[in-house]
């Protein structure tokens, strides 16, 4: 297998990763439908944020899987509480119907609205 077999079957892997992630993101709002109480709810209730996304400065960038928001804002308290929080939930977490993710340098964070029914902004 060469360097650009590799490449293509890396993609298609995370493609899978991908579809896998969707069904199952997409089974969870069935069972919170089903039991009348959506997850983000839930976890809304449990728990109290102790960050404002709001308070921090996004830009807009447009990547290859459409547009999505990214922040460098390192000196903002709001963004470091944010680092913090991602950096407990391995890098990855959905708050109020968006998607944030850390990228690997560790001062960046990406954010994507996740297409959800019902889902509270905020």
């Amino acid at each position: 297998m060469n360097h650009e077999d590799f490449a293509i079957f890396l993609e298609d892997f995370v493609d899978l990763l991908n579809g896998l992630e969707a069904s199952i993101v997409k089974m969870k709002q069935q069972i919170a439908r089903l039991v009348g109480v959506s997850e983000e709810q839930r976890a809304d209730f449990k728990r109290e944020w102790s960050w404002n996304p709001e308070a921090i400065k996004w830009e807009k960038v447009q990547g290859a899987k459409g547009e999505f928001e990214k922040s460098e804002d390192v000196d903002n308290p709001e963004f470091k509480k944010m680092l913090k929080d991602l950096a407990g939930h391995g890098g990855k977490l959905t708050r109020n119907g968006w998607f944030y993710w850390t990228y690997k340098n560790g001062s960046v964070v990406g954010r994507k609205r996740r297409a959800k029914r019902g889902a509270r902004q905020g």
